[in-house]
């Protein structure tokens, strides 16, 4: 048996009821004016920090390309350790696949050291997909559907994020994984 319930809970307000013109609507439905918009991500955010000041976190947290899609959400799971699966849109880019490390360029003695960056162009997620081949694509079926069972091929693969900059170890090594 399963079940699901609500840990949480946050008000969504749109832009447009911040606005001095939607302050009829918040004394109609008792807005408070300290409460105003906040975007999606950043509410799911929150809901994770005050989670985890009751010590629950997710295994893996699974989300929509409406979030996958948004740096900053990805790079604020990282800063928490969360471990987490994306959707993502095929047009997205990866800098990089996992294995592709930065190159430092050697200083030259003048003006501030060169930092580490990539000597490869930045991929679509597509073009990484198709790279991976036909036969790494797993069938998933996840739940019973009103027509039939719902399932696709989905494809696991580890990239670095955008905006990522990677930073030296103590031994002066680069490493960067996500």
């Amino acid at each position: 048996m399963a079940a699901s319930c609500p840990l949480s809970w946050r008000l969504f307000l749109p832009e447009s009821w911040d606005g001095p013109e939607a302050l009829d609507r918040r004394e109609r439905y008792r807005i408070p004016a300290t409460e105003h918009h906040r975007p999606k991500w950043q509410l799911a955010l929150d809901t994770l920090d005050e989670l985890a000041g009751h010590d629950l976190r997710p295994a893996a947290l699974v989300a929509d390309t409406g979030y996958g899609a948004n740096a900053d959400f990805r790079h604020s799971l990282e800063g928490r350790g969360l471990a987490y699966i994306l959707q993502a849109k095929a047009e997205m880019t990866a800098p990089h696949p996992e294995d592709v490390d930065p190159v430092t360029p050697a200083y030259g003695g003048l003006g501030p050291r060169p930092k580490p960056r990539y000597r490869t162009r930045p991929f679509a997620l597509r073009e990484l997909v198709l790279a991976a081949g036909r036969t790494s694509g797993v069938a998933v079926t996840w739940r019973k559907g009103s027509k039939a069972a719902m399932s696709s091929r989905f494809v696991l693969l580890r990239v670095r994020l955008a905006g990522r900059r990677p930073k030296p170890a103590a031994d002066g090594t680069i490493s960067l994984t996500c």
